[in-house]
């Protein structure tokens, strides 16, 4: 997961930084940045009514070109974003949906239980034509979709008793807003009144019922009397511009941050004095004012804080968000990190997409029960401290210049959504590059491996879990420091071994130990079996009474040992070893050995015990093949101790039998470490 979460915040950064390029390239080519200002009276009749048009202004009254000019300056500072976004926003003519509703509980759930934005539904009488044709219907939609407010059709034909009750007799259109300034008030219905029923006196008419909501000030004192009052809003947006009424834009934001920012529209039309407005540090109209417990902030000033919805609306989330848009945030970026699979994962196609479902599903789920008990702990009276500290982290960051060159960044690829894609794509394919080279080194079958061959293995894998689950869950390596397994023994139980083996990995052989066999010194044939012989008699001499007493406890060693060495044979299913004791002493099960220290190895020379490895059980044959370690051979032991040719135990576990040939323990498991015991003379024998 943290692999995925860095490749996701150097795709972060590969984006600002790209942004950064295109706006030199812009400036380079054009001579501007999206920051500077624009003067109007350099623009043409068409381009200023497109400005009012996306600022939610008015102009049907007004035919020349100086008093359009006029009423953009009146509303707002002009940037060359701005401009681009606008027009580029008039060329793409695209459909906005309208919703048709199916009768009274559709209407219900949308419109009158919707209490944070704005709806217009035109409603159609029993056999009655539309009061708004279809031609003036669409461009109504689209002129209104700018702001958020959503519309709809209702026909009467569908529900007619809905409509008798309604009392919705005739063809009408009927608006909804929110009645109340607090989140999730009540819902008031208005029906449209007017005899003209051109569009741009029915957008008139929403925009002035949607800035009814807004509080207005006309004077001084009643400005001063609310800059100085503290309620229940934190966050205050104040808008000192000489205009009848606040812009459509301004009206809509409203009604969509109900209940967490109060907007407040101050008309300096008429004003004599101001000098009040001097004493708060507003010396010019019009301004975007933002009051804060934290101080004061000029919106407008740093880069993408546009003079439109779009631009104002990520504004405001950043400084007071919902609990609905952090959650949303989350869910973006767990998703992109989630996708990131799909590039680090390396083999097959299908198994790229396989792992793919299976990180999305995980990552989703995972987050959905992180949230659940986030949203139970914000509802805890005593939580509120915290909340008001987290809101005023998120006003101190969001209004540094960083934040704005964010905010600008998200507002451009989401604009552009094909780069945005593009750009991931990419991302992904050198992320996938530099993965596979990677890989190629270390295990080039995983990398070329092909979708039949994926899947084979993957039915293999499943089929070995329906039969031996508990094998099945195992991890391998498995990192345990127990002397015994009880999962073995309980494995063996359930299953016994006329069932199919389980499939287990070999990818652990390649970490077992391994070094090289060493000798010191060379002895004679003669002079090792007279060592022999001396070390059995005089062993014999001295213990001999200790042996006559301890005769009876001797033959239950004995017989234990035996029974543990045809235990051990039958274990594994293999043929038998020539030596099943567990720590290759002199006495092996059936067979006599060599003892501790001799070698019979090519030449009769001293091992060199110091070259291994000090978990590793001493001794000087394998007992897979039953030929003595020859000087410079390779060895290679097993995490229980036991020692053999790395040749033949890798054959022995390649073969499916995962355990030791001596003492049968788990070869893909770890084990607490052997001591060597220390010999001492008074020790009787084994």
């Amino acid at each position: 997961m943290w692999v995925k979460l860095c490749c996701l915040l150097l795709y972060f950064l590969a984006l600002f930084v790209l942004a950064r390029v295109f706006e030199a390239v812009a400036w380079y080519e054009s001579g501007f940045l999206a920051t500077q200002l624009v003067d109007p009276v350099a623009l043409s009749f068409r381009k200023l009514r497109t400005i009012l048009e996306c600022r939610g202004l008015g102009h049907a009254g007004l035919p020349e070109k100086k008093d359009v000019r006029e009423l953009v300056e009146k509303s707002g500072d002009l940037m060359e974003g701005e401009l681009y976004s606008a027009l580029k926003e008039e060329e793409a003519s695209e459909s906005v949906s309208s919703t048709n509703f199916s009768g009274e509980m559709h209407f219900y759930e949308l419109v009158e239980d919707t209490k944070d934005g704005i709806w217009l539904v035109q409603v159609i009488a029993n056999d009655r034509s539309p009061l708004v044709g279809k031609v003036h219907w669409e461009k109504m939609v689209k002129k209104v979709s700018r702001f958020g407010i959503r519309t709809g059709t209702f026909n009467c034909s569908s529900d007619p008793r809905y409509c008798k009750r309604r009392g919705w007799l005739k063809s009408t259109l009927i608006m909804s807003v929110p009645q109340t300034s607090t989140s999730k008030g009540k819902v008031m219905l208005k029906e449209y009144s007017g005899r003209r029923i051109e569009v741009e006196h029915i957008f008139k008419w929403i925009t002035a019922h949607a800035a009814s909501r807004i509080k207005t000030i006309y004077n001084s004192e009643h400005l001063k009397e609310e800059w100085n009052k503290s309620d229940q809003y934190r966050v205050k947006i104040y808008l000192f511009a000489n205009l009848d009424q606040p812009p459509a834009f301004f009206s809509a934001l409203s009604v969509k941050f109900t209940g967490r920012v109060e907007f407040i529209f101050v008309n300096v039309e008429n004003w004599d004095n101001k000098s009040y407005m001097a004493e708060i540090g507003i010396y010019k109209t019009p301004s975007y004012i933002l009051r804060t417990p934290e101080g004061i902030y000029r919106y407008g000033n740093n880069t993408g804080e546009f003079i439109s919805l779009r631009a104002m609306d990520s504004f405001l989330r950043s400084l007071q968000p919902e609990v609905n848009d952090l959650f949303v945030l989350s869910l973006v970026l767990v998703n992109l990190m989630a996708w990131m699979d799909l590039f680090i994962t390396q083999g097959a196609t299908i198994k790229r997409f396989v792992v793919l479902i299976s990180t999305l599903g995980t990552y989703n789920s995972l987050l959905i029960i992180s949230w659940l008990p986030v949203l139970g702990f914000l509802q805890l009276p005593y939580l509120d401290s915290f909340y008001e500290y987290s809101l005023k982290l998120f006003r101190y960051s969001n209004t540094t210049t960083l934040a704005s060159w964010v905010r600008a960044d998200w507002m451009f690829y989401s604009s552009h959504p094909a780069l945005f894609l593009s750009t991931y794509l990419g991302h992904g394919l050198l992320i996938d590059y530099f993965e596979k080279k990677r890989r190629r080194n270390n295990n080039a079958d995983e990398v070329n491996a092909n979708n039949l061959e994926w899947l084979s293995s993957l039915w293999d894998w499943y089929t070995s879990y329906l039969f031996h689950p508990i094998a099945s869950f195992q991890h391998f390596p498995f990192d345990s420091d127990w002397d015994e397994d009880p999962d073995l023994f309980l494995e063996r139980l359930a299953f016994p071994d006329l069932w199919l083996h389980p499939l287990i990995p070999t990818d652990y052989i390649k970490n077992l130990p391994m070094w090289r066999f060493k000798c010191l010194s060379a002895h004679s044939d003669e002079e090792m079996l007279e060592t022999l012989l001396d070390s059995e008699s005089d062993s014999d001499s001295e213990n001999k009474e200790v042996f006559s007493s301890d005769k009876e406890a001797s033959e239950d060693d004995e017989l234990s040992t035996f029974h543990r060495c045809s235990k051990a044979e039958r274990r594994c299913g293999a043929e038998p070893c020539p030596c099943a004791n567990r720590y290759c002493h002199p006495e092996p099960c059936g067979r006599k050995a060599r003892p501790y220290g001799s070698c019979s190895s090519a030449g009769d020379v001293e091992p060199d015990w110091s070259a291994w490895p000090p978990e590793m059980l001493h001794c000087t044959e394998c007992v897979v093949c039953l030929e003595n370690f020859a000087s410079g051979c390779l060895l290679m032991g097993l995490p229980c101790g036991h020692v053999f040719h790395q040749n033949c135990i890798v054959m022995w576990l390649a073969g499916g039998r995962h355990c030791c040939p001596v003492c049968r323990w788990a070869s893909y498991k770890k084990k607490q470490p052997y001591t060597h015991p220390q010999p001492l003379s008074s020790d009787p024998p084994s």
